[in-house]
């Protein structure tokens, strides 16, 4: 195993970019993809006809055998990306894409039981519930594209965009229907439902007002979220509603012309900078036999610091309205604090702390905690965005955050203030109330952010948030809690040695056998399935040299990705957490 570590940690520091940091690379997206063809061919089919043709031309090579899509090239058909690039290719592709329209209209008709424009509405609908933030958009683009037929606007459901004009402070009372970070698809396609399907062209009061808010939370990128379907969406919507030299759409075309990848295609979103230089720093950080605080985890760490130092909010973010103090997943404009991110990069900082620099992180660090005590919601969980909004998944506390946010808590306290310390000591008591509550019969947590696509009913993956939840208990001396989650873990181990999401339903992955493993690795009662789990993790990256992603995360709306750091990343802290804590031959 040794041989092992060195390789994966090796092959973690060459993943770095010339600045010091960490990208990481995001799957391509078919989604993305289609929702970026509807969004430049809406604004100008001819002008953009190069960009086009080569995303319809990746569309048709990327489809599926059954004749749909998933949300990336490992992802199985799904009726949402399948319905967006039906409707793209049947609106702009070229003779070319008549066979895969053709394939993909066999697969909708078999998934829905016909292509009644009705029907396939009410699929939609069912997938997302009560949640429109994802099922409104996917609607308005079949109705752009005419898949659902000439009165195909009436089935789009209407998003209240007069909203928007309200004190955003008011937000979560109002239980909008779409989550906190929607809302420019609440803005710019509620005013297109206004336009096209309910108003007959009608002009409305507070439409300029909640414009000018559009083009206040635009991001300098030109890109919400940085996410090539949110901002895809929000463009094609102004168009139809009129709006087609908007300023939004305009910065929002650029933004996809500077980030379409040279086969054509879109990412899920820019990159994730930051998480993956925070996850980064912790798995060198496993990695260092016998390190200490302040000492060295690697060449180049300064460069690091500095440059996560420099991703911490100072001002309140015009998007989610958060308070100065948190990290995003990203370093660009168009990110937005968050309770993943913030806790890793808090984590990240302490790590990263030699002496040299310590009142100025501990200024960051202390801002860091008290913008997650200001987050936490009233049941003692952590939500991602915002304090309060719990009627949508999305928005409701999670187990894997406040996990994470535990941890950080804990790693910080020394270092607080009193007033702050006893805020840590009341928020803690209530998390761990909240993670206890959520514990399942069976012992096992799960996540918000991460899946597994094996799991065909639900989608769960309770081996990432079992692991989480574990690892965190175990920092913050709270073992005795988490016994049930280590006896999920060691049940659900494969036959492989590996771990999916669970036992024998779901195949073994590289990232779901090394969180595992990792968390495993300071208990002596599961020291043989952790000695399983490295034979498998060295066998399955050829000892520490080759790494295959699997699509384990979510994104925004529970859509698929997969990240080609995190096999990387997690399989480098697994064997340095286990060469730490087990007497593993090899």
């Amino acid at each position: 195993m040794i041989e092992a570590l060195q390789n994966a940690r090796q092959k973690l520091l060459d993943g770095r970019v010339e600045a010091g940091h960490w990208e990481g690379e995001l799957s391509t997206s078919a989604l993305s993809t289609a929702t970026a063809v509807v969004a430049l061919g809406s604004v100008d089919e001819k002008k953009y006809a190069r960009s086009l043709d080569a995303a319809t031309a990746w569309l048709i090579e990327n489809q599926n055998e059954d004749g749909g899509w998933g949300d990336t090239v490992k992802s199985f058909s799904n009726i949402s990306t399948t319905l967006l690039c039906w409707s793209a290719l049947t609106r702009f592709g070229r003779e070319s894409a008549g066979p895969a329209v053709s394939a993909a209209r066999g697969w909708i008709h078999d998934y829905v039981g016909s292509l009644s424009p009705h029907l396939i509405a009410e699929t939609v609908k069912a997938r997302y519930g009560k949640d429109r933030t994802f099922s409104v958009p996917i609607l308005m683009l079949c109705a752009i594209c005419g898949t659902l037929g000439p009165k195909g606007w009436r089935l789009v459901l209407r998003l209240p965009f007069e909203l928007a004009a309200f004190p955003r402070e008011w937000f979560a009372v109002m239980r909008l229907p779409v989550v906190s970070y929607a809302l420019p698809a609440l803005i710019a396609i509620g005013y297109a439902g206004h336009r096209r399907g309910f108003s007959g062209w009608i002009n409305h009061p507070l439409w300029p007002r909640v414009s000018r808010l559009l083009e206040e939370i635009q991001p300098a990128s030109g890109g919400f979220l940085e996410a090539a379907p949110l901002t895809s969406f929000v463009t094609m919507a102004l168009v139809a509603a009129g709006e087609k030299n908007h300023p939004v759409a305009g910065r929002g075309v650029d933004f996809l012309l500077n980030t379409v990848r040279p086969d054509g295609s879109w990412p899920i979103d820019t990159n994730l900078a930051t998480w993956s230089t925070t996850l980064s720093v912790k798995a060198l950080a496993a990695t260092q036999e016998g390190q200490v605080r302040g000492s060295t985890l690697f060449e180049g760490q300064e460069k690091v610091l500095d440059w996560l130092l420099g991703q911490q909010y100072q001002e309140v973010h015009p998007f989610t309205n958060s308070a100065p103090g948190g990290w995003a997943w990203t370093d660009l404009s168009g990110g937005v604090p968050d309770a993943d991110d913030t806790p890793g990069a808090l984590l990240a900082l302490a790590l990263l702390d030699d002496g040299s620099r310590r009142e100025e992180i501990r200024n960051a660090a202390g801002k860091g905690v008290v913008w997650l005590l200001d987050l936490q919601n009233r049941d003692g969980g952590i939500p991602t965005f915002c304090r309060g909004w719990g009627a949508l998944p999305f928005d409701r506390s999670s187990e894997d955050l406040t996990a994470h946010t535990l941890r950080a808590w804990h790693r910080w306290k020394p270092f607080l203030n009193e007033e702050v310390s006893a805020r840590v000591d009341e928020a803690t008591k209530s998390a761990l109330r909240y993670l206890k509550k959520q514990q399942r019969s069976d012992g096992s947590w799960c996540p918000l952010w991460f899946g597994n696509q094996y799991r065909l009913v639900d989608e769960e993956n309770p081996t990432y948030g079992t692991a989480m939840v574990v690892r965190a208990l175990d920092e913050i001396g709270e073992s005795s809690l988490a016994q049930g989650g280590v006896r999920w873990l060691l049940e659900h181990q494969n036959e492989d040695g590996g771990w999916g999401a669970l036992k024998g339903d779901t195949p073994s992955t590289i990232e779901e056998t090394a969180l595992a493993v990792s968390t495993l690795a300071s208990r002596r009662e599961a020291s043989a399935a952790v000695a399983d789990g490295i034979k498998w993790l060295v066998r399955e990256t050829e000892e520490g040299t080759c790494f295959e992603a699997s699509p384990i995360g979510f994104y925004f709306a529970r859509l698929w990705y997969f990240e080609q750091s995190y096999p990387v990343i997690w399989t480098a802290e697994a064997f340095g957490r286990a060469s730490r804590f087990q007497a593993i031959e090899g």
